[in-house]
C-alpha cells in the first residue's frame, strides 16, 4: 500500500535556487508515492524514526513515463546503493523520473520518516 507524499513550501532564494521538499511517513512493508524530481538535479534524502527490528527502507526510482511500475534502488556519491537500517543522511546520484521510498523489512514497531529536499541550481524566471 503507498502512502501519500506531503510537499512542504520551501522559500526560493536566488543564490540557493528553488527547492521542493517532499516527506512520507512509512511503516512495515509500505512504498512512498512516486514523485517526479526530473528537473531538480540535487537530491539529498533523510530517513529517521523508528527502524524496529530488521528495519530497512531504501530509495526508489524509475524512468517510466506514467504509471511506473519497475522500480531500482538508487545509489550514492560512493556508489552505494541507498538501502539502510539506521537514520542518516544521503545524496542520491540519479536523477530518475520517478523517485520514491519503500520499507522493505521491520516489525510492528517500524515508522520511518523520509525526507527529500531537492535543489534547482538557479531559480526559474517565468
Amino acid at each position: 500500500m503507498a502512502t501519500v507524499a506531503t510537499e512542504s513550501p520551501v522559500p526560493s532564494h536566488a543564490q540557493y535556487g528553488e527547492c521542493r521538499h517532499i516527506s512520507w511517513t512509512l511503516t512495515n512493508g509500505q512504498t512512498g508515492d512516486a514523485v517526479q524530481f526530473t528537473e531538480f538535479f540535487d537530491k539529498c534524502v533523510q530517513f529517521s524514526g523508528t527502524f524496529g527490528a530488521g528495519g530497512t527502507i531504501r530509495l526508489e526510482g524509475s524512468n517510466e513515463l506514467t504509471n511506473p511500475s519497475t522500480f531500482h534502488v538508487l545509489t550514492d556519491v560512493n556508489g552505494n546503493t541507498i538501502s539502510v537500517t539506521a537514520a542518516g543522511l544521503y545524496q542520491a546520484v540519479e536523477t530518475p523520473m520517478w523517485i520514491r521510498p519503500s520499507v522493505t523489512a521491520g516489525d510492528g514497531t517500524t515508522s520511518i520518516t523520509a525526507q527529500i529536499v531537492a535543489r534547482r541550481g538557479r531559480e526559474r524566471s517565468y
